[in-house]
């Protein structure tokens, strides 16, 4: 049983509260846009943490972190990447990778909008934690944790902030 604290779109920003949502959590995974090297290695310093890099992240980010991930958790085969879309309107690049890997997991972000949706079509769930960073204009900073048992991925929570 793995329990994971997911967030994305940090952009340089760790709002305190990330840190007693994810107390509990094994690992953390974010899904790009980190902003600066020192917000990840917080992270990391917390929990272990696995990430891609976004489209704002820069060299040091980029030589740390891959585009994309494709790894298996538990027994849930999961493709990370940040500009991935969802169900019905995925990226192209996203799709494509979707159709070759069949993962059962498929995180993105870049959107800032929180989704958690089943893509009946490629039978997998698809999960955006929207934005847990400053920068943008969502109304709101979001990250998720949930458990992974097994193929089972369960007890999904999310944590709203109101900016």
């Amino acid at each position: 049983m793995k329990s994971i604290g997911l967030l994305s779109d940090t952009h340089s920003f760790l709002h305190p509260k990330l840190f007693e949502f994810f107390q509990d959590c094994g690992e953390i995974w974010h899904a790009g846009d980190i902003g600066k090297l020192d917000t990840a290695e917080k992270l990391n310093q917390f929990k272990p943490l696995t990430a891609v890099f976004g489209n704002i992240d820069g060299r040091e980010i980029r030589n740390l972190y891959p585009q994309t991930l494709v790894f298996t958790c538990e027994k849930v085969k999961v493709l990370m990447m940040h500009i991935g879309g969802y169900p019905g309107h995925y990226d192209h690049q996203a799709v494509n990778l979707i159709r070759e890997e069949k993962p059962k997991l498929f995180i993105c972000g870049h959107s800032h909008i929180l989704r958690v949706m089943y893509d009946k079509k490629y039978g997998m769930l698809v999960i955006n934690p929207g934005a847990a960073g400053n920068y943008g204009d969502h109304r709101s900073l979001t990250m998720v944790r949930f458990i992974i048992e097994g193929e089972q991925i369960r007890d999904l929570e999310v944590l709203d902030i109101p900016r």
